[in-house]
């Protein structure tokens, strides 16, 4: 099958669902956005994705994506960064991102500040959390409430940066659990946000990003306002590493 046709056949099936599970709990559908996860895509699957529709790709890699988002300005679509962010490489998506979905300490919020202040450029953030306690995973541990309260001084603090936009939450739970144990972390997140809302009313908590290819109807029935879907929408990533496949010119 045509890669676009295909791309916009596994679109149309993911919309659907989602529309879905928005209506099984009395939410509208357009309340969540969805991030296609690019990573290791090489261009010709990004324009192919473009032409199919997609608004929003999600990143994981600052080098890789600017090379993308370098080949198609002309067009009208935002790059999140989704994945950690290695502190050498802060410049690279305060200057070539539309958001950071993946905040995950005070330490790269303030330089990030510095960053943007220089450009006077403003950078809309969702806040990392770890809710399954792995220790491979980054954000604030945030899986017993009762241990809360520590990070409140670094979300203080993050939330006084002037360059930055702090917009909501994200997650990722652990790759290993199921749709239902996937819940549990949702509903976590949920109680977070409501917490954070208590401590500092004055912010905006409105967007919580949680939900990928195995667990996303889940995330949207518990309130999920940004799911993050990769392979099932865009197919497998080569096996080739993506500075060795041929790009095409730009759009």
């Amino acid at each position: 099958m045509d890669r676009f046709l295909e791309i916009q056949k596994n679109l149309e099936q993911v919309y659907e669902r989602i529309t879905s599970a928005a209506f099984r709990v009395g939410r509208k559908p357009d309340e969540v956005k969805l991030v296609v996860v690019s990573k290791g895509q090489p261009l010709e699957v990004i324009q192919a994705a473009i032409a199919a529709g997609v608004k929003i790709f999600g990143e994981n890699y600052p080098e890789e994506a600017r090379e993308k988002i370098q080949a198609v300005t002309s067009v009208d679509v935002a790059w999140h960064m989704i994945g950690h962010l290695q502190s050498r490489k802060t410049k690279l998506v305060c200057d070539h991102f539309d958001w950071m979905q993946s905040l995950d300490s005070l330490h790269l919020a303030e330089k990030m500040e510095r960053l943007l202040a220089e450009h006077n450029r403003m950078l809309p953030v969702l806040l990392e959390f770890n809710v399954g306690g792995e220790e491979t995973k980054s954000g604030w541990l945030a899986g017993e409430s009762s241990k809360w309260r520590s990070f409140l001084p670094d979300i203080r603090q993050i939330l006084e940066l002037s360059h930055l936009q702090v917009h909501g939450l994200m997650t990722m739970p652990p790759l290993t659990v199921n749709r239902e144990e996937a819940r549990i972390h949702f509903k976590k997140m949920v109680e977070l946000q409501k917490y954070l809302r208590k401590q500092f009313p004055q912010a905006n908590w409105d967007e919580l990003s949680m939900g990928t290819s195995s667990d996303y109807e889940a995330a949207v029935e518990e309130g999920a306002t940004f799911v993050r879907i990769g392979t099932s929408i865009l197919g497998p990533r080569p096996d080739k590493p993506l500075s060795q496949l041929t790009k095409l010119r730009q759009v």
